[in-house]
């Protein structure tokens, strides 16, 4: 009497489409079994894809097959050919493994005298047809995510700073969430200022929250989606193209490329490396008086405590307490805070300097289009030179690629230009709120934030003799702050104040809008 082991396979999207089930299966199988006077040994239940035989409960039942060398049972049965695989080569190569072992495979519903040479034909027919289903099914899959993404739709999990939601007419998309959002912006931010080195920013970021690596960081910086675009990979004659998204963008388009030009090194800037220990937030900021070398800061071990100093790098002795250079450092911040009443003279100073400096906005508008209309004459050019036979087309992909990606950075410098002559009223409140309580923001900030006041209020290093601090450049509305109070409150010339010589000193320093942000 022959025994057999059934083999019952099933995924899940054939359940729901076909009606494949475990159970129906095994009573088609055992049926068989009872009429052909086959003795049933072992059912074997299997919820994997016959894409391959790399499949659990398969592997099992095989090495067991292995073990016993066929004595064990006769044959093994499955419905049809579907259920034991999906691909034509593997299938081929399994069942010379299994007749080698003694044990020879059969489908039910599909029986197949392999003695037979003919019957191999069928035998061909039975396994290519799943794998042609397969490959349909895969190839319309693609397609379709590929429309998707063309229609500005992203398809899988949303990245850090988005969650996927599904709207009230049931499309899948993705919507920004705070904190995480913020964190992704401020991130940004900070790059393109370009005051600290982009592995600073991300370890700042897992102390906020953001838990990446050195690698996540920069992918994260890099994906179009957070300025609203998705990508559409390249794919056969149809090269890698970004469209507009139908989610809501984290970040501007201006600051993305901003963020890029950092990436790739077309913006440099002197970086600022500090320590993490907050009892030494001017580290970095700070020169030697005696030989114009930089003041490092270091923690020096106590009887009973730790005490901070900053010190010369060039160990030429100099060496001051790190409590009382901090504390002469916040008085000297508070002169830079308005004296009651002085709001409305300085919104006044500075929209007169602001209307001067926009026309020059303007010329940097013009430039850009200039550059812009370069970029699409040189992609002309070198069409006409493809359509010529002068140059092949892998020169001219190579020439499109360049000119796209220029044009994609120089368009949105253009629309940052745009928004640049918007009403400046509300940041300018803003400015003057904070400026207000200057102090306080230092004081009760952490150590990152600290540095972002010291490096906006004093773009160049200072020079700390002990006593008091000198730098060469102040930050313009600072130092247009710290102009008004001192003319304002000198008694010489409290009554004859002139504005129009504060806003000429003022717009001959170049005042910029974004040199109010603190």
């Amino acid at each position: 009497m022959l025994q057999a082991d059934l083999y019952v396979r099933v995924s899940t999207d054939e359940q729901a489409d076909k009606g494949y089930s475990i159970r129906s299966q095994e009573e088609v199988l055992r049926k068989y079994c009872n009429l052909q006077n086959i003795k049933v040994r072992k059912v074997v239940n299997e919820d994997y894809s016959a894409k391959t035989f790399n499949r659990p409960a398969w592997t099992e039942m095989l090495n067991k097959f292995r073990r016993e060398k066929g004595k064990a049972v006769d044959l093994l049965l499955f419905t049809k050919w579907d259920r034991f695989s999906r691909n034509a080569g593997d299938a081929y190569q399994m069942i010379n493994i299994l007749r080698k072992i003694g044990i020879d495979p059969q489908a039910v519903e599909q029986p197949l005298d392999l003695s037979i040479p003919e019957n191999k034909m069928m035998l061909a027919f039975y396994l290519a047809a799943p794998e042609v289903e397969n490959d349909r099914r895969a190839l319309n899959t693609f397609y379709g995510m590929r429309r998707a993404r063309k229609e500005g739709r992203y398809l899988t999990t949303g990245p850090y700073g988005y969650v996927n939601r599904t709207t009230e007419f049931g499309a899948k998309t993705i919507v920004p969430i705070e904190p995480k959002a913020s964190l992704v912006k401020w991130a940004f931010e900070q790059i393109a200022k370009g005051e600290f080195a982009i592995d600073q920013v991300r370890k700042e970021l897992n102390k906020r929250g953001l838990k990446c690596s050195k690698s996540h960081f920069y992918t994260l910086v890099q994906n179009p989606v957070y300025y609203g675009k998705i990508v559409v990979p390249e794919y056969r004659d149809e090269p890698r193209q970004l469209v507009q998204g139908l989610h809501e963008p984290i970040v501007s388009e201006e600051l993305f490329y901003e963020v890029q030009d950092v990436l790739n090194g077309r913006k440099r800037t002197q970086l600022v490396k500090y320590s993490s220990l907050d009892n030494l937030p001017l580290r970095g900021y700070l020169v030697c008086p005696k030989c114009g070398k930089q003041l490092t800061g270091s923690a020096s071990k106590g009887r009973k405590d730790y005490y901070y100093y900053y010190h010369c790098i060039a160990a030429c002795g100099v060496r001051y307490k790190a409590e009382s250079a901090n504390g002469t450092f916040l008085d000297d911040l508070k002169k830079f805070i308005p004296k009651p009443g002085m709001s409305e003279l300085f919104k006044y100073i500075v929209n007169d300097v602001y209307s001067q400096q926009s026309g020059s906005q303007m010329d940097c508008r013009k430039d850009l289009l200039n550059r812009i209309q370069a970029e699409n004459d040189r992609l002309a050019k070198a069409r006409k030179l493809l359509l010529d036979e002068t140059i092949d087309s892998a020169d001219y992909k190579s020439i499109k690629g360049e000119c796209e990606t220029k044009l994609l950075s120089l368009e949105a410098k253009l629309t940052g230009f745009g928004k640049s002559t918007q009403n400046i009223e509300s940041l300018l409140n803003q400015t003057i709120d904070m400026l207000s309580r200057l102090d306080n923001l230092y004081l009760e900030g952490n150590t990152a934030l600290k540095r972002e006041i010291i490096g906006s209020i004093y773009p160049e290093k200072l020079v700390f003799d002990g006593f008091t601090y000198r730098t060469t450049r102040v930050n313009e509305a600072a130092r247009l702050i710290f102009l008004i109070n001192s003319e304002l409150y000198s008694k010489k010339n409290r009554t004859n104040l002139d504005f129009s010589k504060l806003s000429c000193s003022v717009a001959g320093a170049g005042l910029e809008p974004t040199t109010f942000g603190l």
